[in-house]
């Protein structure tokens, strides 16, 4: 059965970890650990499969995107404008209104529990995003 995020009848996960087998170098490394840290964060979080092969995870709303280009893993927050980062884990996308990224280079460093925390917040907020237009 296919799942949301699918037209094939693969669902995401099986997608996704395609894509970190098939990247085969320190990209694939960095979304796998990324991955799981979302997942440790979020046991209910959900895979979804986008934009003609962009790895999502959602809870409430979106969370986050996986993109991959050939220097940088980009995790990209869709509110992550409105989402507190004490741990200064933003680099990118600095600029809009609502969203947020972090750039992962080769061998750059991640503070996993600011992440964690991030996944978290971002998960908080789109909870309370959705309780808001349920009262409106």
């Amino acid at each position: 059965m296919a799942t949301p995020g699918s037209t094939d009848g693969e669902t995401p996960e099986v997608k996704i970890t395609r894509r970190i087998a098939e990247l085969g170098d320190w990209r694939g490394d960095a979304l796998a650990r990324i991955r799981k840290l979302i997942h440790d964060a979020d046991p209910e979080v959900v895979e979804e499969w986008k934009w003609r092969g962009v790895p999502v995870w959602s809870h409430g709303g979106i969370l986050c995107t996986g993109e991959t280009y050939k220097q940088v893993v980009k995790l990209t927050f869709a509110k992550g404008a409105a989402l507190p980062d004490p741990g200064k884990l933003f680099n990118a996308s600095l600029e809009g209104n609502l969203r947020r990224a972090i750039d992962l280079h080769d061998g750059g460093k991640l503070d996993e529990a600011a992440f964690k925390q991030l996944i978290r917040d971002a998960i908080a907020a789109n909870v309370a995003a959705r309780a808001k237009r349920k009262r409106s």
